[in-house]
């Protein structure tokens, strides 16, 4: 029998698994977000595919956004309390907001965590940026 556990250092969701309808790249991008905005909200993602863990909670991760298979770096979470479902092979939990980037830290964290052919939102949306 085998098992397929994935390790991750990011959390990265789309808008369906929790993804906060608060954060807008448009928006940011015109006049970032500061963290007070954020801080102590407890947000939920769900059914996130695959069994993912991390290390023990709470600890501070990469945090990014997937819109349409392109990633988009927001800044850093704590991931709270995970769940695990055995079945449906779904991981999901609750997690804080730590740190919010500024759009070059965004860009920054692309350059840094990407290959170079990656689909990552800088690259591919905003290439003149």
């Amino acid at each position: 029998m085998g098992s397929y556990i994935e390790i991750n250092d990011t959390l990265q969701i789309t808008s369906a698994q929790g993804f906060p309808k608060e954060l807008n790249i448009k928006k940011h991008l015109k006049n970032p977000y500061k963290l007070k905005e954020f801080k102590n909200r407890v947000f939920t993602f769900t059914n996130k595919a695959n069994i993912r863990i991390f290390h023990s909670p709470p600890v501070r991760v990469f945090f990014a956004q997937n819109i349409n298979d392109v990633w988009l770096y927001w800044g850093l979470v704590e991931i709270q309390e995970l769940k695990l479902d055995m079945v449906k092979k779904t991981t999901s939990g609750k997690y804080k907001i730590v740190k919010i980037f500024t759009p070059k830290e965004m860009k920054n964290a692309e350059d840094i965590l990407h290959n170079s052919n990656d689909n990552t939102y800088f690259r591919k949306i905003m290439s003149t940026f």
